[in-house]
């Protein structure tokens, strides 16, 4: 039986129409599950067009936003729902990790934390918009995350789930509302989840799960200190929440549930290994203009930096977002008849699997190395690998996941 792929992820530029509405409404919880029925097409919006980022030396190297698309990620058809593959420990220079961390170390980074105390608490998963841009961009806090996934939400649009463990700020946001992946990205580092908010399906979902006892959210009585509103003038309320961290971890604290997680399966070397490509830019096409991601790789820096939708993507400080290493991972992306919104006939939720294994490219240091991604185990991180089956280490720092469907092609990478 052929596994059918979101609608929303399929649908092209088209989508523009709905970026805006969608992430403009506001989200009810669904009391009942609606009969699907189908979609209109949806037109494009002429002369709208993607702009082009400044003229700086280190973006020129893919000199539009409509170069050719280039093969990505191997495509798979179908899921590999479990996987038995142990990765191969062979003799690795440097190697940090996966499971020989110094009590100092912090095992999503690979670095050694500039207060050890820190490493003591939970990890701490939150939920960010993304979209549009108008709304949310600067974002707050978020250049503060160890790991950053984003992933296609319905209506054309991507959200974040950042993840905080060595180091906290007061204003992370904006913070929205939870999506079917968050009841995977807190079993995987053992972490605390805050969100604002979310449909009926998802909600039940939560408060049915395994991490419920440390998920704080304005869906379970949540407010002030955790959550608060900085109102804007033409902001709409729903991307007007931000989250204290500090306040969080008191909370986690208080119910004696701040407790130091065992993680294990990443793995870092501060040298680059052996086998990668060129990748000096990294454009990841996702649908719409404002959704179109590039990465930069600065060797001064030794870092990624980040475009999105053709501006330096930045937090409210004027830094630009930027990364150590950048994932992009391929899992099966499921329809549900989960409700999210009734925007132009309704959006339902995507239900992204990241169980099992499939295809991964890790950049770092300005190189593309192809291999595949791991979780074998619900409570399992998840764990890198190359095409034979050997450790796939990531550079010591933060990393950011771009989740994409299996056999995506919307890749580009120049030299």
């Amino acid at each position: 039986m052929r596994i059918r792929v979101s609608q929303s992820v399929r649908m092209g530029l088209g989508c523009a129409v709905l970026l805006v509405l969608a992430a403009c409404s506001s989200e009810p919880e669904a009391t009942a599950t609606p009969t699907k029925t189908p979609k209109p097409a949806v037109p494009s919006v002429e002369g709208q067009s993607a702009a082009q980022p400044p003229t700086l030396a280190m973006v020129t190297l893919i000199p539009t936003f409509t170069p050719p698309p280039l093969p990505t990620v191997h495509p798979v058809v179908t899921a590999t729902p479990h996987s038995t593959a142990t990765p191969t420990r062979t003799a690795i220079e440097g190697l940090i990790g996966p499971d020989n961390f110094a009590g100092d170390v912090n095992p999503l980074t690979g670095l050694a934390a500039a207060d050890p105390a820190t490493l003591n608490r939970r990890p701490l998963a939150v939920k960010i918009s993304n979209s549009p841009a108008q709304y949310v961009r600067p974002h707050s806090g978020l250049d503060k995350a160890d790991l950053v996934f984003e992933h296609y939400a319905e209506g054309a649009v991507t959200r974040l789930t950042a993840v905080f463990y060595s180091q906290a700020v007061r204003q992370v946001g904006s913070v929205r509302s939870a999506r079917l992946i968050d009841l995977e990205i807190p079993a995987m580092y053992q972490a605390a989840f805050a969100y604002s908010g979310s449909s009926a399906g998802v909600k039940t979902k939560i408060r049915n799960s395994d991490f419920y006892d440390r998920v704080i959210s304005p869906d379970f009585g949540y407010g002030e200190p955790y959550f608060y509103r900085m109102p804007r003038e033409g902001v709409p309320y729903e991307h007007t929440l931000f989250s204290n961290l500090y306040d969080i971890w008191a909370w986690l604290e208080s119910k004696g549930n701040n407790v130091r997680p065992d993680l294990k399966g990443l793995a870092f070397t501060p040298d680059p290994p052996p086998g990668g490509t060129p990748a000096g830019s990294v454009q990841v096409g996702y649908l719409g203009p404002d959704t179109l991601v590039r990465w930069t790789f600065v060797p001064a820096q030794d870092r990624y930096l980040r475009w999105q939708g053709g501006v330096a993507h930045t937090v409210l400080d004027g830094t630009q977002l930027s990364a150590t290493n950048v994932v992009v991972l391929a899992a099966h992306h499921q329809d549900t008849d989960i409700l999210e919104d009734t925007v132009a006939g309704g959006h339902y939720s995507i239900e992204i699997q990241l169980w099992g294994e499939g295809p991964a490219s890790l950049f770092r240091d300005g190189l593309r190395y192809e291999g595949r991604w791991h979780r074998a185990e619900r409570g399992e991180m998840l764990t890198f690998t190359d095409l034979q089956g050997n450790i796939l280490p990531l550079k010591p720092g933060n990393t950011w996941f771009q989740v994409v469907p299996l056999g995506f092609t919307q890749l580009t990478v120049a030299p």
